[in-house]
């Protein structure tokens, strides 16, 4: 039976056989996505760790790929002697350096000076047997490579009450950071969104497909005024700010998915004060 691409390309990163060619643009790897921890959850098996603002990267064990199956082109030295087992985490160069980042990471010609400056912070062992928490254990003896400062274990503790998260929170926020995370100890590695991942946020986010732009008036003539979106659950909204003035010149394409943020939802499900954050990771 011949393979299609996507299970030829995920199943060598598995073990199941080599890659012969190395493309510049694959099917998105099925990774674990997050949803949202609300209080009253329950909190017993979850280890919590910082949510780095970063671009998230699978490592298959020979090469790079965004979130949405870009190849990250990424100097020859900074995965020299990485594991050749794959590795789910982030490209992170520090609090508050989003942009950097993306733009260090989307670049087809890497700049060398600017990835001294990034990290590959990884968090789980998508190929590794077992539940989290003995994913967690085989991380710890993987990594640190003290030759590889920049390929880094994410520090996970274990999580305890709602007031004991929220001062975490707190404390994670003031310092710059954007959040928490939470790995549910017994949960296997599977993709899609589920409770076995939350984020937690001071604010709220999502993530919408851009399918249109609406012109701008006033100051804004000329440019973007408003992107119209359409959610996962096919609710259009406007989202008029968050832009900055380059942005609003070269907005999102239409098709892109973009992250917003909101204050709550309306009596009808609305979101609240929608306001635009990012391009997502490997849109």
């Amino acid at each position: 039976m011949s393979l299609t691409r996507r299970q030829w390309l995920w199943g060598a990163a598995l073990g199941a056989g080599t890659l012969p060619w190395l493309p510049s643009h694959a099917a998105a790897p099925a990774l674990m996505l997050a949803d949202t921890w609300r209080p009253g959850m329950p909190l017993a098996g979850y280890w919590v760790s910082e949510k780095y603002d970063g671009m998230r990267g699978y490592w298959d064990g020979r090469q790079l790929w965004t979130r949405g199956g870009e190849r990250v082109f990424a100097p020859a030295w900074f995965t020299a002697g990485w594991p050749a087992q794959p590795m789910d985490g982030e490209l992170w160069a520090g609090r508050g350096r989003f942009g950097f980042t993306a733009a260090t990471v989307r670049s087809q010609v890497p700049d060398e000076k600017a990835w001294r400056e990034v990290r590959f912070m990884v968090f789980d062992l998508p190929a590794q047997p077992g539940d989290f928490d003995a994913r967690l254990a085989a991380l710890r003896r993987l990594l640190p490579l003290p030759a590889i400062p920049w390929l880094v274990a994410v520090q996970q503790q274990r999580a305890t009450t709602a007031q004991a998260l929220q001062a975490l929170l707190d404390r994670t926020v003031q310092q710059g950071g954007e959040g928490l995370m939470l790995h549910l100890g017994s949960a296997p590695y599977r993709s899609g969104r589920s409770a076995d991942l939350l984020k937690v946020k001071p604010h709220d986010d999502a993530e919408a497909v851009v399918v249109g732009h609406l012109p701008g008036q006033g100051r804004h003539a000329g440019r973007l005024g408003a992107l119209r979106v359409r959610t996962p659950e096919g609710r259009l909204l406007r989202i008029g700010s968050g832009f900055t003035d380059a942005q609003r010149q070269s907005p999102p394409p239409v098709g892109s998915t973009i992250t917003y943020r909101y204050n709550g939802l309306s009596a009808q499900g609305v979101p609240r004060f929608a306001r635009f954050l990012r391009v997502r990771d490997g849109a």
